[in-house]
């Protein structure tokens, strides 16, 4: 009975790996294929069932006819992300601690309500957002403009933060409050030189969730911004056209995902070294 248990659960394994990973080789497998290659039906072995073919990588490093560049939404998709990451963590953090800490009244509002008004944000549907983040935007003259993106992105990100380290700080005990206050800090000291320092599992997670949310978001990239800012979501738009190249769009695709590829890699060192601990629950 357990050898059969240990066959079927790695069949299982084997089975849920391939569905997974398939797509990632067929993306790759594609991207190095020619225009007649990738027509001509179901061909995934180099040099066997095709001729290898860098076009479809080369077209997004090109520009006007030839394909699109890319370097540039990349570089401005890395910006707008890791600021308003940054800035979503930080500010999160801070409000997270508060409320994991401290009692908040006003009538009937405590610190139950407080969280689930931050967390609501992301319960509202994108359009609802799209139309106040454009006026707002077109008021203050940053429509277009990767400032304007990296207020729009910590908005959207702050709950996510809020959410993750108010559920971290809650299971650090009280008591490490209180002694560092009783040694002489004050309860912003005790915060950054004994709280901060022992939550590095709940902000590695926190960040991970708002890098992956901001990198991977087009509705709001796409409504705010036209010419002079284009993330990467929004550059492959530009490759349509009345023949789809899947080439380009699978080349594409693997660049898009390779930095959320690295940062799961780096997550998965510090969880199986143990160090994230409780973060996830």
């Amino acid at each position: 009975m357990g050898r059969t248990y240990h066959i079927i659960k790695y069949l299982c394994l084997l089975a849920w790996t391939t569905f997974v990973v398939f797509p990632f080789l067929w993306a790759l497998s594609t991207s190095f294929k020619d225009a007649n290659a990738v027509t001509s039906g179901a061909r995934y072995i180099p040099w066997v069932e095709f001729e290898p073919s860098v076009q479809g990588w080369t077209s997004l490093f090109a520009s006007g006819s030839q394909g699109i560049n890319i370097v540039t939404p990349f570089l401005n998709s890395a910006s707008v992300t890791l600021l308003a990451s940054i800035v979503s963590l930080g500010l999160g953090t801070l409000a997270a601690y508060g409320l994991s800490r401290f009692s908040y009244k006003a009538g009937f509002i405590k610190n139950a309500d407080i969280t689930f008004f931050f967390i609501s944000q992301r319960i509202m549907p994108p359009i609802v957002l799209a139309i106040p983040f454009f006026l707002m935007l077109k008021e203050i003259q940053a429509l277009d403009t990767i400032f304007g993106l990296v207020i729009v992105y910590v908005a959207l990100l702050l709950p996510i933060a809020v959410w993750v380290m108010t559920d971290f700080f809650a299971s650090i005990p009280k008591e490490l409050d209180e002694m560092a206050m009783i040694d002489g800090c004050t309860p912003i000291g005790a915060f950054f030189r004994v709280v901060l320092p022992n939550s590095t599992a709940g902000l590695v997670v926190a960040g991970m969730f708002c890098l992956i949310f901001g990198w991977n978001d087009f509705f709001f990239a796409f409504i705010l911004t036209f010419t002079e800012t284009q993330l990467l979501p929004v550059a492959s738009v530009s490759l349509n056209s009345s023949v789809t190249p899947w080439r380009s769009l699978s080349a594409f695709a693997l660049i898009s995902v390779t930095p959320l590829a690295l940062i799961a890699i780096v997550v998965e060192r510090f969880m199986s070294r143990g160090s994230l601990a409780g973060a996830i629950r």
